[in-house]
């Protein structure tokens, strides 16, 4: 599975990279990035949505790989790399990740309606003419991919689901155009 490339999406930069890893130094010179750190470092505060902060809640926890509610600079530089210049195969995997938020390595119809109710609002809070059909969108998602139809995605189904259907790959990655997001963040700074 190769990367699609995206219209879309902004070239971002080593001099963009670097900033990000300046932060982490400044923000977190214990070494150590906490939740309400990595909001703050993407720009999530007391204006942003509810949505945003959600999202970001759930992206702090896939990336937190050893679950000790922190990122460690090596976790942090993992994180950026993916999101910012991954493979469409590494960042489908991610988004099963950031899906799949009880770990059992299935997604139930609770966790893909969580993610895509969140991601929908977003979507929504940038586009207005955005439907906002939660249960419609599970209910195609699940009867696209959900190949034994036992109600649970399977990292194998996800995959495979997203390759085959361009709308449902859509549907299914995280990549809320990060390259965009993260430039026009860089660019409003004070």
């Amino acid at each position: 599975m190769g990367q699609r490339p995206s219209n879309l999406d902004k070239e971002v930069t080593l001099q963009h990279m670097q900033e990000l890893y300046r932060k982490f130094a400044s923000d977190c010179p214990s070494g150590n990035l906490h939740l309400h750190e990595f909001k703050k470092i993407f720009g999530i505060n007391s204006k942003s949505t509810e949505e945003e902060s959600a999202y970001m809640d759930n992206v702090f926890r896939s990336f937190d790989t050893n679950h000790d509610g922190h990122l460690d600079f090596m976790e942090y530089v993992a994180a950026i790399h993916l999101v910012l210049r991954g493979k469409l195969e590494d960042k489908l995997r991610w988004s099963f990740k950031v899906y799949d938020r009880n770990g059992n390595g299935c997604l139930d119809r609770q966790e893909v309606r969580h993610i895509v109710k969140i991601i929908t609002k977003i979507k929504i809070h940038d586009n207005p003419d955005v439907s906002l059909d939660v249960d419609g969108i599970c209910d195609r998602i699940f009867d696209s991919v959900d190949k034994n139809k036992d109600s649970q995605i399977t990292l194998e189904e996800f995959m495979e689901g997203a390759e085959k259907d361009p709308w449902v790959l859509e549907q299914l990655k995280l990549d809320i155009g990060p390259c965009d997001w993260f430039i026009d963040r860089n660019e409003k700074k004070p």
